[in-house]
Protein backbone atom coordinates (compact mmCIF):
# COMPACT_ATOMS: atom_id res chain seq x y z
CA UNK A 1 0.00 0.00 0.00
CA UNK A 2 1.07 3.58 -0.74
CA UNK A 3 0.92 5.57 2.50
CA UNK A 4 0.76 9.31 1.85
CA UNK A 5 1.59 11.80 4.59
CA UNK A 6 0.13 15.26 4.03
CA UNK A 7 -3.24 16.25 2.57
CA UNK A 8 -2.20 19.41 0.74
CA UNK A 9 -2.41 19.77 -3.01
CA UNK A 10 0.55 17.43 -3.65
CA UNK A 11 -0.81 14.69 -1.38
CA UNK A 12 -4.33 15.04 -2.81
CA UNK A 13 -2.89 14.76 -6.31
CA UNK A 14 -0.79 11.73 -5.39
CA UNK A 15 -3.79 9.89 -3.94
CA UNK A 16 -6.04 10.81 -6.87
CA UNK A 17 -3.57 9.67 -9.51
CA UNK A 18 -2.66 6.48 -7.65
CA UNK A 19 -6.33 5.57 -7.37
CA UNK A 20 -6.87 6.47 -11.01
CA UNK A 21 -4.11 3.99 -11.88
CA UNK A 22 -5.57 1.24 -9.70
CA UNK A 23 -3.00 1.55 -6.91
CA UNK A 24 -3.92 1.14 -3.23
CA UNK A 25 -3.26 4.13 -1.00
CA UNK A 26 -4.04 5.71 2.34
CA UNK A 27 -3.86 9.51 2.69
CA UNK A 28 -3.27 10.96 6.17
CA UNK A 29 -3.54 14.65 7.05
CA UNK A 30 -2.56 15.89 10.51
CA UNK A 31 -4.99 18.83 10.57
CA UNK A 32 -8.74 18.69 10.98
CA UNK A 33 -9.28 19.62 7.33
CA UNK A 34 -7.41 18.89 4.10
CA UNK A 35 -5.86 21.40 1.73
CA UNK A 36 -2.60 22.47 3.37
CA UNK A 37 -1.64 25.95 2.16
CA UNK A 38 -4.62 25.77 -0.24
CA UNK A 39 -7.05 25.52 2.69
CA UNK A 40 -9.14 28.43 3.98
CA UNK A 41 -11.10 29.63 6.98
CA UNK A 42 -14.28 31.61 7.55
CA UNK A 43 -15.02 34.27 10.18
CA UNK A 44 -18.46 35.90 10.38
CA UNK A 45 -19.23 35.05 6.78
CA UNK A 46 -15.86 36.26 5.40
CA UNK A 47 -13.81 33.55 3.66
CA UNK A 48 -10.02 33.88 3.68
CA UNK A 49 -7.45 31.67 1.97
CA UNK A 50 -4.10 31.03 3.56
CA UNK A 51 -2.12 33.61 1.56
CA UNK A 52 -3.01 35.19 -1.76
CA UNK A 53 -3.55 32.18 -4.14
CA UNK A 54 -4.55 32.79 -7.74
CA UNK A 55 -4.03 30.27 -10.53
CA UNK A 56 -2.13 31.24 -13.66
CA UNK A 57 -1.08 27.75 -14.69
CA UNK A 58 -0.51 27.08 -18.38
CA UNK A 59 -0.38 23.30 -17.89
CA UNK A 60 -3.30 21.73 -19.74
CA UNK A 61 -3.70 18.83 -17.30
CA UNK A 62 -3.90 21.14 -14.28
CA UNK A 63 -6.21 23.58 -16.07
CA UNK A 64 -8.54 20.70 -16.93
CA UNK A 65 -8.62 19.38 -13.36
CA UNK A 66 -9.27 22.87 -12.00
CA UNK A 67 -12.00 23.67 -14.54
CA UNK A 68 -13.76 20.35 -13.82
CA UNK A 69 -13.71 21.14 -10.11
CA UNK A 70 -15.50 24.47 -10.02
CA UNK A 71 -16.72 27.46 -12.01
CA UNK A 72 -14.16 30.24 -11.79
CA UNK A 73 -13.57 33.92 -12.40
CA UNK A 74 -10.83 35.17 -14.69
CA UNK A 75 -8.96 38.26 -13.52
CA UNK A 76 -6.54 40.58 -15.25
CA UNK A 77 -3.32 40.17 -13.16
CA UNK A 78 -3.13 43.86 -12.34
CA UNK A 79 -1.14 44.37 -9.16
CA UNK A 80 0.26 47.48 -7.51
CA UNK A 81 3.18 48.48 -5.29
CA UNK A 82 3.06 50.74 -2.26
CA UNK A 83 6.21 52.85 -1.98
CA UNK A 84 6.70 56.00 0.08
CA UNK A 85 3.05 56.97 -0.03
CA UNK A 86 2.61 56.25 -3.75
CA UNK A 87 0.74 53.46 -5.49
CA UNK A 88 2.78 52.26 -8.47
CA UNK A 89 1.55 49.77 -11.02
CA UNK A 90 3.39 46.44 -10.92
CA UNK A 91 6.08 45.70 -12.00
CA UNK A 92 7.56 48.94 -10.70
CA UNK A 93 10.52 48.93 -13.11
CA UNK A 94 8.11 49.33 -16.02
CA UNK A 95 5.91 51.94 -14.32
CA UNK A 96 8.11 54.63 -12.76
CA UNK A 97 5.95 57.60 -13.77
CA UNK A 98 4.46 58.30 -10.28
CA UNK A 99 7.96 58.78 -8.80
CA UNK A 100 9.63 62.14 -8.36
CA UNK A 101 11.91 63.42 -11.10
CA UNK A 102 14.95 63.02 -8.83
CA UNK A 103 14.20 59.35 -8.14
CA UNK A 104 13.55 58.59 -11.80
CA UNK A 105 16.85 60.19 -12.76
CA UNK A 106 18.75 58.13 -10.19
CA UNK A 107 17.06 54.89 -11.27
CA UNK A 108 17.70 55.56 -14.98
CA UNK A 109 21.31 56.65 -14.43
CA UNK A 110 22.03 53.53 -12.39
CA UNK A 111 20.31 51.34 -14.96
CA UNK A 112 22.54 52.76 -17.69
CA UNK A 113 25.66 52.31 -15.53
CA UNK A 114 24.70 48.92 -14.08
CA UNK A 115 27.58 46.47 -13.65
CA UNK A 116 28.38 43.74 -16.14
CA UNK A 117 29.44 40.62 -14.26
CA UNK A 118 28.70 37.00 -13.55
CA UNK A 119 26.47 37.26 -10.46
CA UNK A 120 27.06 34.80 -7.64
CA UNK A 121 24.09 35.71 -5.45
CA UNK A 122 20.69 37.35 -5.73
CA UNK A 123 21.90 40.82 -4.80
CA UNK A 124 24.56 40.75 -7.51
CA UNK A 125 21.94 39.49 -9.99
CA UNK A 126 19.62 42.38 -9.12
CA UNK A 127 22.43 44.91 -9.54
CA UNK A 128 23.26 43.48 -12.97
CA UNK A 129 19.61 43.76 -14.01
CA UNK A 130 18.57 47.09 -12.49
CA UNK A 131 21.49 49.01 -11.06
CA UNK A 132 22.01 50.25 -7.52
CA UNK A 133 19.18 52.67 -6.63
CA UNK A 134 16.23 50.62 -7.87
CA UNK A 135 17.71 47.43 -6.41
CA UNK A 136 18.17 48.94 -2.95
CA UNK A 137 14.77 50.61 -2.75
CA UNK A 138 12.60 47.99 -4.39
CA UNK A 139 13.60 44.29 -4.71
CA UNK A 140 16.24 44.30 -1.96
CA UNK A 141 13.85 45.96 0.47
CA UNK A 142 11.09 43.53 -0.50
CA UNK A 143 13.49 40.58 -0.13
CA UNK A 144 14.09 41.47 3.51
CA UNK A 145 10.33 41.55 4.09
CA UNK A 146 9.17 38.54 2.04
CA UNK A 147 12.19 36.22 2.15
CA UNK A 148 13.30 37.56 5.58
CA UNK A 149 16.92 37.62 4.41
CA UNK A 150 19.31 39.97 2.66
CA UNK A 151 19.51 39.53 -1.09
CA UNK A 152 23.23 38.71 -0.91
CA UNK A 153 22.38 35.72 1.30
CA UNK A 154 20.14 34.13 -1.35
CA UNK A 155 21.17 32.01 -4.31
CA UNK A 156 19.84 32.22 -7.86
CA UNK A 157 18.17 28.83 -8.26
CA UNK A 158 14.64 30.16 -7.79
CA UNK A 159 14.48 33.35 -9.89
CA UNK A 160 13.38 31.77 -13.19
CA UNK A 161 10.91 33.94 -15.10
CA UNK A 162 9.54 35.77 -12.08
CA UNK A 163 10.86 39.18 -13.12
CA UNK A 164 10.15 41.64 -15.89
CA UNK A 165 13.55 42.60 -17.31
CA UNK A 166 12.85 45.71 -19.40
CA UNK A 167 15.06 47.39 -21.97
CA UNK A 168 16.13 50.98 -21.36
CA UNK A 169 13.46 52.17 -23.80
CA UNK A 170 10.77 50.41 -21.71
CA UNK A 171 12.00 52.01 -18.50
CA UNK A 172 12.10 55.46 -20.13
CA UNK A 173 8.61 55.05 -21.58
CA UNK A 174 7.25 53.98 -18.19
CA UNK A 175 8.97 56.91 -16.52
CA UNK A 176 7.48 59.49 -18.87
CA UNK A 177 3.90 58.23 -19.10
CA UNK A 178 1.49 55.80 -17.53
CA UNK A 179 1.60 52.42 -19.27
CA UNK A 180 -1.55 50.75 -20.50
CA UNK A 181 0.18 47.41 -21.01
CA UNK A 182 0.55 44.92 -18.20
CA UNK A 183 4.11 43.56 -17.94
CA UNK A 184 3.32 40.92 -15.33
CA UNK A 185 4.64 37.43 -16.18
CA UNK A 186 1.14 35.88 -16.19
CA UNK A 187 -1.58 36.82 -18.64
CA UNK A 188 -4.59 35.97 -16.50
CA UNK A 189 -5.48 34.85 -12.98
CA UNK A 190 -8.21 32.31 -12.22
CA UNK A 191 -10.10 31.87 -8.96
CA UNK A 192 -13.14 29.75 -7.97
CA UNK A 193 -16.54 31.44 -7.81
CA UNK A 194 -17.26 29.81 -4.44
CA UNK A 195 -15.34 27.84 -1.84
CA UNK A 196 -12.01 29.63 -1.98
CA UNK A 197 -8.91 28.47 -3.85
CA UNK A 198 -9.37 25.02 -2.31
CA UNK A 199 -12.38 24.47 -4.59
CA UNK A 200 -9.95 23.95 -7.47
CA UNK A 201 -9.06 20.63 -5.81
CA UNK A 202 -12.65 19.36 -5.56
CA UNK A 203 -12.43 17.08 -8.62
CA UNK A 204 -9.59 15.16 -7.00
CA UNK A 205 -10.70 15.36 -3.37
CA UNK A 206 -14.24 14.16 -4.11
CA UNK A 207 -12.92 10.90 -5.57
CA UNK A 208 -10.50 9.87 -2.82
CA UNK A 209 -10.56 9.04 0.89
CA UNK A 210 -8.77 11.48 3.20
CA UNK A 211 -8.08 10.66 6.85
CA UNK A 212 -7.82 13.89 8.83
CA UNK A 213 -6.50 14.39 12.37
CA UNK A 214 -3.85 11.76 11.55
CA UNK A 215 -0.49 13.15 12.59
CA UNK A 216 2.53 10.91 12.09
CA UNK A 217 4.80 10.73 15.15
CA UNK A 218 7.23 7.94 14.22
CA UNK A 219 8.41 6.33 10.98
CA UNK A 220 9.95 2.87 11.40
CA UNK A 221 11.63 2.23 8.05
CA UNK A 222 12.91 -1.22 9.04
CA UNK A 223 9.39 -2.50 9.58
CA UNK A 224 7.80 -0.10 7.08
CA UNK A 225 5.39 1.21 9.66
CA UNK A 226 4.16 4.68 10.66
CA UNK A 227 2.77 5.47 14.10
CA UNK A 228 0.23 8.25 14.56
CA UNK A 229 -0.64 10.53 17.47
CA UNK A 230 -3.98 8.77 17.94
CA UNK A 231 -2.12 5.53 18.76
CA UNK A 232 -2.82 3.81 15.46
CA UNK A 233 -0.20 2.29 13.16
CA UNK A 234 -0.12 1.82 9.40
CA UNK A 235 2.12 -0.46 7.37
CA UNK A 236 3.23 0.56 3.90
CA UNK A 237 4.95 -0.83 0.86
CA UNK A 238 5.83 2.70 -0.23
CA UNK A 239 5.86 5.90 1.80
CA UNK A 240 5.07 9.21 0.09
CA UNK A 241 5.59 12.41 2.05
CA UNK A 242 4.85 16.11 1.61
CA UNK A 243 5.87 16.74 5.23
CA UNK A 244 8.47 19.55 5.47
CA UNK A 245 11.92 17.95 5.31
CA UNK A 246 13.14 19.27 8.71
CA UNK A 247 10.05 17.73 10.33
CA UNK A 248 10.16 14.51 8.32
CA UNK A 249 13.71 13.53 9.29
CA UNK A 250 12.87 14.01 12.98
CA UNK A 251 10.11 11.40 12.61
CA UNK A 252 12.40 8.70 11.24
CA UNK A 253 13.50 6.16 13.83
CA UNK A 254 17.28 6.14 14.36
CA UNK A 255 17.80 8.94 11.84
CA UNK A 256 21.56 9.71 11.68
CA UNK A 257 22.77 12.91 13.34
CA UNK A 258 24.22 14.13 10.03
CA UNK A 259 20.75 14.03 8.45
CA UNK A 260 19.13 15.77 11.41
CA UNK A 261 21.84 18.43 11.19
CA UNK A 262 21.10 18.89 7.47
CA UNK A 263 17.46 19.44 8.38
CA UNK A 264 18.51 22.19 10.77
CA UNK A 265 20.34 23.91 7.89
CA UNK A 266 17.09 24.35 5.96
CA UNK A 267 15.17 27.58 6.43
CA UNK A 268 11.54 28.39 5.68
CA UNK A 269 9.52 31.49 6.32
CA UNK A 270 6.54 31.48 8.65
CA UNK A 271 3.53 33.61 7.81
CA UNK A 272 1.55 35.92 10.07
CA UNK A 273 -1.88 36.56 8.56
CA UNK A 274 -4.07 39.48 9.57
CA UNK A 275 -7.44 39.11 7.85
CA UNK A 276 -9.91 41.98 7.98
CA UNK A 277 -13.57 42.08 6.99
CA UNK A 278 -15.08 45.50 6.34
CA UNK A 279 -18.62 46.81 6.69
CA UNK A 280 -18.38 48.49 3.28
CA UNK A 281 -18.16 46.96 -0.21
CA UNK A 282 -15.64 49.42 -1.65
CA UNK A 283 -12.56 49.18 0.57
CA UNK A 284 -10.20 47.16 -1.70
CA UNK A 285 -8.87 49.01 -4.73
CA UNK A 286 -6.40 46.40 -5.98
CA UNK A 287 -6.50 42.62 -6.32
CA UNK A 288 -3.12 42.47 -4.57
CA UNK A 289 -0.19 44.74 -3.80
CA UNK A 290 3.43 44.59 -2.67
CA UNK A 291 4.56 46.87 0.16
CA UNK A 292 8.16 48.12 0.03
CA UNK A 293 8.27 50.45 3.04
CA UNK A 294 10.14 48.56 5.74
CA UNK A 295 8.46 50.41 8.60
CA UNK A 296 5.23 48.71 7.44
CA UNK A 297 5.67 45.08 8.49
CA UNK A 298 3.47 43.21 5.95
CA UNK A 299 5.10 42.37 2.63
CA UNK A 300 1.84 41.92 0.72
CA UNK A 301 -1.85 42.64 0.93
CA UNK A 302 -4.62 41.18 -1.20
CA UNK A 303 -8.40 41.27 -1.39
CA UNK A 304 -10.39 38.03 -1.02
CA UNK A 305 -13.60 39.89 -1.89
CA UNK A 306 -12.16 41.07 -5.22
CA UNK A 307 -11.04 37.52 -6.02
CA UNK A 308 -14.67 36.47 -5.55
CA UNK A 309 -17.68 38.43 -4.34
CA UNK A 310 -18.74 35.25 -2.50
CA UNK A 311 -15.77 35.59 -0.14
CA UNK A 312 -17.56 38.34 1.77
CA UNK A 313 -21.17 38.92 2.86
CA UNK A 314 -23.22 41.11 0.54
CA UNK A 315 -22.36 44.78 0.91
CA UNK A 316 -19.00 44.02 2.58
CA UNK A 317 -15.38 43.50 1.51
CA UNK A 318 -12.08 42.18 2.82
CA UNK A 319 -8.28 42.38 2.86
CA UNK A 320 -5.60 40.03 4.12
CA UNK A 321 -2.10 41.19 5.09
CA UNK A 322 0.88 38.84 4.94
CA UNK A 323 3.87 39.33 7.25
CA UNK A 324 6.82 36.93 7.27
CA UNK A 325 9.45 35.84 9.78
CA UNK A 326 12.16 33.20 10.08
CA UNK A 327 15.31 32.42 12.04
CA UNK A 328 16.94 35.16 9.97
CA UNK A 329 14.29 37.73 10.87
CA UNK A 330 12.23 37.00 14.02
CA UNK A 331 8.73 38.36 14.57
CA UNK A 332 8.63 42.09 15.18
CA UNK A 333 5.33 41.65 16.98
CA UNK A 334 2.35 39.30 16.93
CA UNK A 335 -1.28 38.96 17.88
CA UNK A 336 -2.86 42.22 18.98
CA UNK A 337 0.44 44.02 18.46
CA UNK A 338 0.54 43.18 14.76
CA UNK A 339 -3.17 43.85 14.21
CA UNK A 340 -2.80 47.28 15.85
CA UNK A 341 0.24 48.00 13.68
CA UNK A 342 -1.67 47.04 10.52
CA UNK A 343 -4.68 49.16 11.45
CA UNK A 344 -2.39 52.15 12.00
CA UNK A 345 -0.46 51.61 8.77
CA UNK A 346 -3.59 50.75 6.79
CA UNK A 347 -5.00 54.14 7.68
CA UNK A 348 -1.71 55.79 6.72
CA UNK A 349 -1.85 54.02 3.36
CA UNK A 350 -5.40 55.34 2.88
CA UNK A 351 -6.75 51.81 2.61
CA UNK A 352 -9.40 52.12 5.33
CA UNK A 353 -10.23 53.74 8.65
CA UNK A 354 -10.87 51.85 11.86
CA UNK A 355 -14.63 52.41 11.83
CA UNK A 356 -14.79 50.45 8.54
CA UNK A 357 -13.65 47.24 10.28
CA UNK A 358 -16.30 44.59 10.86
CA UNK A 359 -14.08 41.64 11.93
CA UNK A 360 -10.36 41.06 12.31
CA UNK A 361 -8.45 37.78 12.69
CA UNK A 362 -4.84 36.90 13.46
CA UNK A 363 -3.24 33.52 12.86
CA UNK A 364 0.13 32.02 12.04
CA UNK A 365 1.32 29.45 9.50
CA UNK A 366 4.58 27.72 10.45
CA UNK A 367 5.67 26.85 6.91
CA UNK A 368 4.98 29.49 4.27
CA UNK A 369 7.85 29.37 1.79
CA UNK A 370 11.29 27.89 1.24
CA UNK A 371 14.21 30.29 1.75
CA UNK A 372 16.80 29.87 -0.99
CA UNK A 373 19.87 30.63 1.06
CA UNK A 374 23.33 29.31 0.23
CA UNK A 375 22.95 26.31 2.56
CA UNK A 376 19.83 25.00 0.86
CA UNK A 377 21.15 22.99 -2.08
CA UNK A 378 23.69 20.93 -0.14
CA UNK A 379 21.32 20.19 2.74
CA UNK A 380 18.48 19.21 0.41
CA UNK A 381 20.77 16.92 -1.58
CA UNK A 382 21.94 15.17 1.59
CA UNK A 383 18.38 14.61 2.86
CA UNK A 384 16.93 13.58 -0.50
CA UNK A 385 19.70 11.03 -1.02
CA UNK A 386 19.01 9.60 2.43
CA UNK A 387 15.26 9.38 1.75
CA UNK A 388 15.83 7.75 -1.63
CA UNK A 389 18.00 5.10 0.01
CA UNK A 390 15.14 4.41 2.44
CA UNK A 391 12.62 4.21 -0.40
CA UNK A 392 10.72 7.29 0.81
CA UNK A 393 9.25 9.47 -1.95
CA UNK A 394 9.01 13.22 -1.33
CA UNK A 395 6.55 15.55 -3.05
CA UNK A 396 5.26 19.11 -2.90
CA UNK A 397 6.83 22.42 -1.94
CA UNK A 398 8.24 21.27 1.37
CA UNK A 399 8.95 17.68 0.36
CA UNK A 400 10.98 18.77 -2.64
CA UNK A 401 12.00 21.88 -0.67
CA UNK A 402 11.59 24.08 -3.74
CA UNK A 403 9.69 27.17 -4.88
CA UNK A 404 6.69 25.28 -6.25
CA UNK A 405 3.49 27.07 -7.16
CA UNK A 406 0.24 25.19 -6.64
CA UNK A 407 0.16 23.73 -10.15
CA UNK A 408 3.75 22.53 -9.80
CA UNK A 409 2.89 20.94 -6.45
CA UNK A 410 -0.05 19.15 -8.08
CA UNK A 411 2.25 17.82 -10.80
CA UNK A 412 4.76 16.79 -8.15
CA UNK A 413 2.09 14.58 -6.58
CA UNK A 414 0.95 13.34 -9.97
CA UNK A 415 4.47 12.18 -10.81
CA UNK A 416 4.30 9.64 -7.98
CA UNK A 417 2.76 7.16 -10.43
CA UNK A 418 6.08 7.18 -12.32
CA UNK A 419 8.28 6.62 -9.26
CA UNK A 420 9.77 3.20 -8.57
Amino acid sequence: MNLILGGGIAGISAAYHLQKNGKAYKLCEKNHSWGGLCDNFTISGFLFDYFVHLSFTTNDCVKELFSQSTPFYTHNPLAYNYYKGKWIKHPAQNNLSPLSTDEKIRIIQDFINKPVSNPQNYEEWLLVQFGDYFTNNFPSAYTRKYWTANAKDLGLDWVGERFSLPELSDILRGAFEEQADNFYYAKEMRYPVKGGYKAFLNKMADQIDISVNKEAVLIDTDNKQVEFSDGTKEYYTRLVSSVPLPELVKLIKDCPASILDAGKELTATSGQLVSIGFNRPDIPQYLWAYIYDEDIFPARVYSPSLKSKHNAPEGKSSLQFETYCSKYSPKKCNGDGLTSHIIEKGERMNLFVQKDIDVIDYREVKYANVVFDHKRQKAVSVIHTYLQNLGINYIGRFGEWDYLWSDQSLLSGMDIINYK
